[in-house]
């Protein structure tokens, strides 16, 4: 804690709290069928996302991968500045920060490659989004109602995982979260889900 609070820890420690912030903010979002992350991502724009590929923005949503830097710049300064202070005095701010950048920078690459594989999108290259109206898909955040959507998970025909804003059909009941169901239309980015017919051969979520 004495490290965390001492002044030339304090952009680190920035750094720590607005990773933390984010993430309660993203969690309490996603409890109300909202992400705060899809709005990061459509704001984002297009030519920045040129600039900072070698990061591997596209493989990553763009609030997944501030949240990997965060991370990853805030434990690299703590370290380096324990090892600062272990070997002779704190590093001043100034050559603090650019230090623990550049040591970032490739350990952030290889984080997000391998989050890029955990993490499923709201889009594919692979299948256009009205291709996957007619599938089935599991709900995970709701229940999914009339009001605010929800999310449901499912696999496309290649094998990509998609998580999917998604509303109950009008006049349906509320769809409990791990429940199957069949999307049936889609108004922009929310599809329209109904329960899957008990009688109703469709494709699978997997």
């Amino acid at each position: 804690m004495e490290l965390f609070l001492a002044p030339h820890s304090l952009p680190f420690a920035i750094a720590a709290v607005m990773l933390i912030a984010l993430t309660v903010i993203e969690m309490a979002c996603l409890l109300i069928g909202f992400s705060l992350g899809e709005v990061v991502d459509k704001a984002w724009p297009d030519d920045m996302a040129g600039l900072m590929s070698w990061l591997n923005v596209g493989g990553v949503p763009v609030l997944i991968l501030l949240m990997i830097i965060l991370g990853i710049f805030a434990m690299t300064g703590f370290i380096l500045q324990a090892v600062a202070s272990a070997i002779w005095a704190p590093l001043p701010a100034l050559i603090a920060i650019p230090t623990a950048l550049a040591a970032s920078v490739p350990t952030i690459r290889v984080a997000s490659r391998w989050v890029s594989r955990l993490v499923p999108r709201d889009e594919s290259y692979a299948v256009d989004l009205a291709d996957l109206v007619g599938r089935t898909a599991e709900v995970t955040v709701g229940p999914l109602d009339q009001a605010l959507p929800g999310r449901v998970r499912l696999k496309d025909r290649y094998g990509n995982w998609h998580v999917l804003r998604a509303k109950a059909a009008a006049e349906e009941a509320p769809i409990a979260i791990g429940a199957q169901v069949l999307l049936v239309d889609r108004n922009s980015d929310i599809f329209i889900a109904i329960p899957v017919p008990s009688d109703l051969d469709v494709p699978q979520t997997s």
